[in-house]
């Protein structure tokens, strides 16, 4: 079955189930955050107006520099939904008791790569002479995220080092011109510029042994989580049945490729690392007591805590699976 048939018939499907289910007042459009240089097959949806089949309502996107950006739009009413935002953003929201819930798993994919400046003589064998040097990060991100547990895990003084708060592609150019020694980043192009002038301090390889994994999810305000429950699951749907059909047909990359603004083989490369798990995976493994949300969560929810905003002692109320089961 080709990709377009199989996507109008598990489409149709949700459609079908979603106007079924829909409540008499629906809210009249839907808002959703997501990212540019970030190729999930949830774009093919959105290109051929499948959310809008199958909520009924007009969809909205809004792309984003960093998922911190993702949770000031939710708290202001500009947006409903934010598409893969950060675990680390999420949490840094929710330790700020913002009012917003995690309704699912986005993406899982490796963690976001430092990539130290060609010339600097650093490498993660001694990586303490970071200590007193510069270095690019978008703060409460999950670049920020993977910084941080690679610092702790090749036993670097985080105090020690200067950090210049930047969204990834300026962060890869502050690294061409010299400013930083370097810059942790995210976006497959912003990557792929950065890596031109250096090299990451830790390979996936390496990163993965050191405990350090990472997730985007899919969050919402409890306020249209609460009013509008049968569009939070229809969108849920669709993105599950988008996500099966690209695993099994792989022939609209190139719609993905437009849509998030990368070339076709920049797209294929940065999904080569991904991982879209579906509802039923993410339910009986990533959410399941000890699974791999419920360690990432703790450990995210520590690492970003404050005297301002500390961790809470149980996030089970702000995760809620219920549009995915």
């Amino acid at each position: 079955m080709t990709l377009s048939k199989s996507i109008k018939i598990a489409l149709g499907a949700a459609s079908l189930a979603a106007a079924s289910s829909m409540p008499a007042q629906a809210a009249e459009e839907v808002n959703v955050a997501f990212f540019l240089e970030w190729a999930t097959p949830n774009l093919i949806a959105k290109a051929e107006k499948a959310y809008e089949d199958a909520l009924g309502v007009p969809v909205n996107w809004t792309n984003f520099d960093a998922g911190t950006q993702m949770t000031e739009a939710m708290l202001s009413g500009d947006i409903d939904i934010s598409y893969s935002q950060g675990l680390a953003p999420f949490i840094l929201g929710v330790n700020s008791n913002a009012p917003i819930k995690m309704v699912g798993i986005a993406v899982t994919y490796p963690a976001n790569p430092c990539i130290v400046a060609n010339g600097a003589g650093i490498t993660a064998d001694n990586a303490s002479e970071l200590e007193g040097k510069t270095v690019a990060v978008p703060l409460g991100t999950m670049a920020d995220y993977s910084f941080r547990m690679q610092m702790r895990a090749l036993d670097v003084d985080l105090d020690a080092i200067t950090i210049v708060d930047q969204v990834p592609a300026d962060g890869a150019v502050s690294l061409a011109e010299g400013n930083v020694e370097m810059a942790c980043l995210f976006g497959g192009d912003s990557i792929k510029k950065a890596k031109e002038s250096g090299t990451a301090l830790l390979s996936d390889a390496a990163a993965n042994d050191a405990g350090i994994v990472s997730f985007d999810v899919v969050s919402v305000t409890e306020k249209f989580a609460s009013e509008e429950p049968d569009i939070v699951r229809a969108f849920m749907a669709v993105t599950d049945e988008i996500n099966k059909a690209f695993a099994a047909d792989q022939s609209k990359l190139s719609v993905i490729s437009a849509e998030s603004g990368m070339d076709e083989e920049t797209t294929l490369n940065q999904m080569a690392d991904m991982g879209f798990p579906t509802n039923e995976e993410q339910v009986s493994t990533f959410f399941a007591p000890g699974g791999l949300a419920e360690a990432a969560i703790g450990i995210v929810g520590n690492a970003f805590a404050s005297d301002d905003a500390p961790a809470l002692e149980d996030y089970s109320a702000v995760v809620d699976t219920s549009f995915i089961e």
